[in-house]
């Protein structure tokens, strides 16, 4: 199994009100398959500081298959739920996350770049739908957390 190539930004960090919000943390992922590797950098946003810390980048092999098929329960799970109506209305999954995901066949992305907060979302998600979502966020973690 291979992965597709891909493009991801996770922000921690969405809800706002009339200024935009602060970034708790952010992690994006590039899936590179013709190099079989994922590129991936984090920044986070430590309490007590005044901003995001610079981005650690680094680079992991997506030969191996549990790496390959957390990718592409991923892209699987984004396509199958729902995002907000307008873009950037409300937080509908409610964890203060966002993920921004492109490739070849999917284009998905659950908050708009100012953030969310300024309204309600005609989009409401199932309890089934926000299980998929907080799993979305899992797999985001746990490649990010795998060693380079």
């Amino acid at each position: 199994m291979s992965i597709p190539e891909f493009s991801l930004r996770l922000q921690h960090g969405i809800t706002g009100g009339f200024a935009p919000p602060t970034p708790e943390a952010i992690i994006t992922i590039t899936g590179i398959p013709t190099q079989n590797l994922l590129n991936i950098s984090s920044a986070v946003h430590p309490k007590g500081t005044p901003s995001l810390q610079d981005a650690v980048p680094k680079s992991i092999s997506a030969a191996d298959a549990h790496t390959a098929e957390l990718v592409n329960e991923l892209k699987d799970g984004l396509k199958s739920i729902p995002t907000e109506s307008p873009p950037g209305s409300e937080d509908i999954y409610g964890l203060d996350m966002s993920i921004a995901f492109g490739s070849e066949d999917l284009v998905w992305q659950n908050d708009s770049p100012q953030g969310c907060g300024c309204g309600e979302s005609s989009v409401k998600p199932t309890e089934d739908d926000k299980t998929k979502f907080k799993r979305a966020v899992e797999i985001v973690k746990e490649l990010q957390a795998k060693d380079a």
